[in-house]
Order: structure tokens, then sequence, then C-alpha cells
């Protein structure tokens, strides 16, 4: 299926990086580097707060490390876009009641590397009815880990809007034992909800069974109209862990899952979401004095998705039915080199992806990608305070058309991408404040969705494939940080120029994309949160996330930019019991470009703001078993979000109909840990 024969390879001689960011005060420069990497190697996983999440994790301005296990509200999540909403600057582009698609800071789609266990599960709809996210079920994964910007080279090409890293640790015995972590979950409109994590092992090994079933029926909005959302999904993976010694690691990953749901927003459904994965990691820690470790990671992902209009819907019209399919295989091996002042990273990725049609019961390729890369990131510890941080990449893209109408001559594009940052970091002395700026260029390839979804290229050409341009980011970043006993704060900003950027334009009056075009578009915003312990048993925490974009080219503002918008937190703890209140606060957005957007939506108007309250609370019976009740949107309110899809004719909806949001849902969570 993969064609390696063409494999352009190439040598870089990169200056480079440190991708964490060091939070409080250093001792000496020496005892840095070594205090980071034994951090590193013991994971340092978040634990299971006791208090469900309501605004934010406390984190560095630029990188968020958080525990997808940890509850958030609203809960739970159904994929891992409705997980990464809870994150102050993220938002979605609603699809009804699961399989949204993330945007963070107003940016969407490849823009976002998004790698679960050290692979990428791609989806396959021209329309992103299947968002990479909907194959993800985030309380799989022990860490989530967002690093905002480009800000990082380890992970990938082309991440201009930030790294998202979905990733499993390995179960740690010192003895043969049983670990084990289980919940179940029920609530409005059919919810209902089973996980287990369960590992068997010892010192020698592991083997490790991680599985969720969910699904939901239709929703009723604020007004108590049923919304046609319902969904059902399954996953299960298997891992197989060889530790021979406390520095090795082998391991084996195998995985399946499927599902299907109803969408009020489209002219189908998704009847089949099925996934398969096979996976197989090799770490060794402590090679020597100055190379200390060697990481290697292979991946194979394949989804297979059927999307129609019979299955779980009436047509009003006549049927259809498309099946497709997307392979994605790939890899990487990175070593970590260690000196008195000096942390090096350095390595090697790839992977090739093939995306198919099903026509008269054969599958026909379309497209395929191939993607090439060099990285390396360096840190020096100048001196106990300051810490000089820098990165560079090199990538060779390869695409190519393999539809039934494109030519010869121009089904075939291939380019070389370079990208890198630098960034400064301070720790005031005697003082728990920590100041960073850094800057960070991109280059983009376009992906499946850009290069194959619209009906035309830039300046109404024929082939979006041949014309489109990548995408060039220049992004500055700057932050600070405040640890204290009592109070935590933190704000992060950026403000960036995107030349050639990649913009959708849409049929004012259809769904279709008529044409992708090339702009030059000027980014800014930020993001800002506190926290606070009133006393010993009261604690606040709020904050603010903010998005700005200008469409330089035409003078208007970019499309699918999320309003304002703050959360406000109030925790009560006494002895095993908590309770928490949340108040989301957004406001109205009259910054649209109407008729224009991305793969998955458009602008087609203005929206007005809301205010949501919603509540919680927790018991824990003991270290093994806790209880936790909540009401999401505990008023009624009805409403719905500025990134969202027009209601379908399908379903009633008259044309340029926003999807209205749940309704008043109520749920109640147990959770077993042994």
């Amino acid at each position: 299926m993969f064609d390696i024969n063409g494999l352009y390879k190439k040598t870089l001689l990169s200056c480079t990086i440190a991708t964490i960011t060091v939070l409080m005060p250093l001792n000496t420069a020496a005892e840095s580097v070594l205090d980071y990497t034994v951090a590193n190697k013991q994971g340092n996983q978040p634990d299971d707060e006791d208090v469900i999440t309501v605004t934010a994790p406390l984190y560095s301005p630029l990188t968020v490390v958080t525990s997808p296990k940890t509850p958030r509200q609203p809960v739970p999540a159904s994929d891992g876009s409705d997980y990464l909403k809870t994150i102050p600057g993220f938002s979605q582009i609603r699809n009804g009641g699961t399989n949204g698609d993330p945007v963070f800071r107003g940016m969407f789609g490849s823009r976002l590397k998004i790698l679960n266990d050290g692979g990428e599960i791609l989806g396959t709809c021209p329309s992103r009815m299947d968002a990479p996210t909907s194959y993800i079920a985030p309380e799989n994964y022990d860490l989530l880990t967002l690093i905002k910007g480009p800000q990082s080279v380890l992970w990938g090409s082309g991440a201009s809007a930030g790294t998202i890293l979905f990733e499993r640790q390995a179960p740690q015995f010192d003895q043969t034992g049983i670990k084990t972590n289980s919940s179940l979950l029920v609530g409005s409109n059919g919810r209902h909800d089973e996980n287990i994590d369960a590992s068997l092992g010892n010192q020698q090994g592991y083997l490790r069974l991680i599985g969720n079933r969910s699904q939901a029926g239709d929703y009723k909005d604020g007004h108590g109209v049923t919304v046609p959302s319902k969904w059902k999904k399954w996953n299960t993976d298997l891992v197989l862990g060889w530790t021979p010694d406390a520095d090795t690691l082998l391991e084996f990953t195998m995985g399946k899952g499927d599902g299907a749901a109803r969408y009020a927003g489209r002219g189908r459904d998704g009847s089949q979401l099925q996934r398969d994965s096979l996976g197989m990691r090799f770490e060794k820690n402590n090679l020597g004095e100055i190379w200390d470790k060697i990481d290697a990671k292979i991946y194979y992902n394949y989804v297979n998705h059927i999307m129609d209009n019979t299955t779980l819907r009436f047509p009003i019209s006549g049927k259809s039915s498309t099946n497709l399919d997307r392979v994605a295989f790939g890899g990487r091996v990175m070593a970590t080199w260690l000196w008195q002042d000096f942390k090096l990273e350095s390595g090697a990725d790839f992977q090739t992806n093939i995306h198919r049609i099903k026509k008269e019961n054969n599958w026909k390729n379309n497209a395929s990608f191939y993607n090439y890369g060099l990285f390396s990131e360096l840190i020096w510890f100048a001196t106990e305070q300051n810490r000089l941080i820098t990165g560079a990449r090199l990538d060779r893209n390869l695409a190519r058309d393999l539809r039934d109408n494109s030519s010869r001559d121009s089904n075939r594009r291939s380019t070389t991408l370079p990208s890198g940052f630098m960034r400064f970091e301070h720790n005031l002395s005697d003082t728990p404040v920590l100041f960073y700026a850094g800057l960070g260029y991109t280059e983009r390839f376009p992906d499946y969705w850009e290069l194959f979804s619209p009906n035309n290229g830039t300046k109404g050409s024929a082939s979006a494939f041949a014309n489109l341009n990548r995408e060039k980011t220049t992004q500055f970043d700057i932050g600070a940080q405040y640890n204290h006993s009592t109070v935590n704060a933190w704000i992060s900003a950026y403000v960036g120029r995107v030349n050639d950027f990649i913009l959708f334009k849409y049929d004012p009056n259809y769904v279709r994309r008529i044409q992708a075009d090339n702009i030059d578009a000027t980014l800014f915003g930020g993001e800002m949160g506190v926290g606070y312990s009133l006393d010993e048993h009261w604690k606040t925490d709020a904050s603010l996330a903010y998005s700005w974009g200008r469409n330089n080219s035409d003078q208007r503002p970019l499309p699918q930019m999320p309003p304002l918008e703050a959360r406000l937190g109030l925790t009560y703890e006494q002895g095993n019991w908590s309770s928490t209140a949340l108040w989301r606060v957004v406001s109205s957005q009259h910054q649209v470009a109407t008729n224009e957007g991305n793969a998955a939506g458009k602008d087609f108007g203005s929206s007005t703001g809301f205010t949501v309250l919603s509540a919680n609370m927790a018991y824990k019976f003991n270290k093994q078993v806790k209880i936790s009740a909540g009401i999401d949107n505990l008023l009624d309110k009805n409403y719905s979000e500025h990134l969202n899809l027009a209601g379908n004719n399908s379903f009633g909806y008259a044309a340029r109909t926003a999807i209205n949001e749940p309704g008043r849902t109520a749920w109640t969570k147990l959770n077993i840990t042994f």
C-alpha cells in the first residue's frame, strides 16, 4: 500500500532546544539539567484531583499538562475535542452531540498537531464529519499536554497554532499486582458511560487493558426542542510492555473502536467510525555520561468511515451513502544528550498516509501524502535564572492527486519546509515569578481537506491541489506566571503574521465550499487565569480567553474567530465533601466574514452573548471510591455557540439557523480505583 521508494533524504545540521517550560528558580545550571531529566523519567503524571476542575488546570503560561482522567465540568467529554474545549483558548466547531472540531486561538485543522500515543489519526470526510479527535476517547489516556504556538519542533511539521499530545504512561510495579481505574456514569438524554483501565504486572513487564463504551440520545435545548444528536461509541486498547530493567522499555499496543453519530447540522450522518491501531515503542535511558536516552516509536492507524442519510434518519430526498477510509503509517526516533549546561534532543520522523473512496464495491485511491522530517531542540541553562531555548526543523512534503480527473502533469507536488523558534525564560531572583518571550516561524503544507475538498483553487482556478500555496506563520509569544501558596496567576499572549493563510469561501445559498484561497492575515490574542485560596475551605478561580484575526488582503475580519470568554469558579471543600459552581460568560461576536470559513464551517452571521451556570458535588468514601454528581446549564438557558453549523433542512431547520446547545443536563458518576 505504501510507496516508500521515493523517500527524500536530506541532511540537516540543526541548532536546537528544550520542550517544557521550567517553572521554579534553579539552583545551578548543571542541577537544572539533572532535575529536568529525572522529572521526565519519573513521568510527573498529575494526580487525579478530588475536586472537579471547572476553569483551568494550574500550569505554565506556555505549556499545559493535565490528566484527561481528571473530571471537568461540563462533563463528561464524548471525545478529544469535547475535552479540549474546557481548556482556556480552545473552542469547538459544534456538530451537535459529539464529534465537534477543536479550534485554538481561532486556528483550526492541521494548524493544530494532535498526536495520540505518539501517532496520528487522520479523518476521512471532506467536510470533517469525522474530525481526528472523533477517534480519541480522552479518559483512555494518562496525560494531555498542550504546547502553545510554534514553540516546539519535536512533534511534527506545521503546528502553527499549537501541539496537543494525548499520552499513556507505562504503569509502575514494585511487585506483582493489579491496578485498576474504572468509572460508571449515567445522565440526562440517555447518557451512559462505562470506562475501565486495568493493568497486571511486575518489575519485568505489564499487560494493560483499556476500554470504554459511551452513548447518548438526542438532547433537548433550553426551550425543550429536541436536537438530533444521538451517538454511540466504543474503544478498546491492549498494551503489552517489557521492562527487563529500570532503564529499558519495549511496548506493543493494539486497539479497535467504532461508533455512529447523528448530526442536526449535516445532510448525512456518521453511521460508522471504525478505528484500528497498532504501535511499538522502545525507550532506553542512562546510556552514558552524555548520551542519555533514545526513544523510538512506529505506528499504524486506520479509519473506515461511512456517512449516509438512511441509517440514523429518514431521507426527505434520494438516498445517499459514501464509504471512505484512510491509513496513516509513521514513526520517529529521538536521542537525548546531556552536558553540564545543555540538553539536546534530536531525531527524525516520517509519515505516509493514503485516502481512499469505495466505488462499486471497489476501493479507489484518491490522495496520498508523504512527510519526512529532521529536528533538534536545545536548552541552555545560561545562569541560575536564565534559559535560552532554540529549535529547528526541516521537512520534505509530497502529495499526489490520484482522482480520475487529475492529469499526469498536475497530480504531484512537493516542497521543503523550514521551521524554528527561539525562546528566552527568566525567573526573578528570590520570587515565584517566571517570564518568557519567544519568536517562532513555521511553514505548513496544505492538508487533505484544503487540497481536495474545495471545488476551485486560488483566484477561481480549477484546482486547489495545483495552486494553493503553503502557509508561512511568524509569531511572537510572551507570558508570565506567579506561584504562591495562596495565589497562582498566569498570562500568555501572542501576535502573529500569516502569509498565504488558507481561507475557504462558500456559496451563499449552500454549504458547499466553492473555493480555497490564499490571503495574508494578522493574529492577536491571549489567555489569562488566576486561582486564589480564600481560606482552608473556600477557593475561587477564573480564566479569560480572547482571539482576534484580520484578513489583511481584503481588509475584513478573519472568519471563525471565537468570542471573548470568561470562566469563574467557586469551590468549597470540607473533609471528604466538595462542591463547585461554574459561571461561563461568553460575549457576542460581531467580527465576522459572512460565507467564509474553513473546511468544517463558515460564518453565517453575528452571534449573541450568553451566560451558563453549572454546579457539582462530590463525596470521597475512601481512597478507592468516589461519587460525583452535577447539573450543567442549571438555569436551562437556551443558547448557541458562535462556532457552529447551520441546522439541516432534513430535520426542519430554516436556512442559516444555528444549532442550540443542550438545556439542563444532570449526571452522576462513580469512580473506583485500586
